[in-house]
């Protein structure tokens, strides 16, 4: 990993995680839309990531995030 994670920046990668769009990212956390895209544009440089797909797999390769247990209906 480049650059250590902001506690922001750490929360909005386990919304991302869960599959929260921008927009209910930006609703939940209070702040602008634009603000969550720099937020994932400084996540995808610091874990070193080219798309959010590899942004979720490194968060998990450091460790960085926990998955919620899945649920089988």
């Amino acid at each position: 990993m480049k650059h250590k994670l902001t506690a922001r920046e750490l929360e909005v990668l386990q919304m991302i995680i869960y599959e929260h769009t921008t927009h209910e990212i930006a609703d939940k956390l209070c702040i602008h839309s634009e603000t969550i895209r720099s937020h994932r544009k400084n996540l995808l440089s610091k874990l070193g990531a080219r798309n959010v797909a590899g942004m979720v797999r490194r968060a998990f390769e450091y460790q960085l995030v926990q998955s919620e247990p899945m649920h089988i209906d």
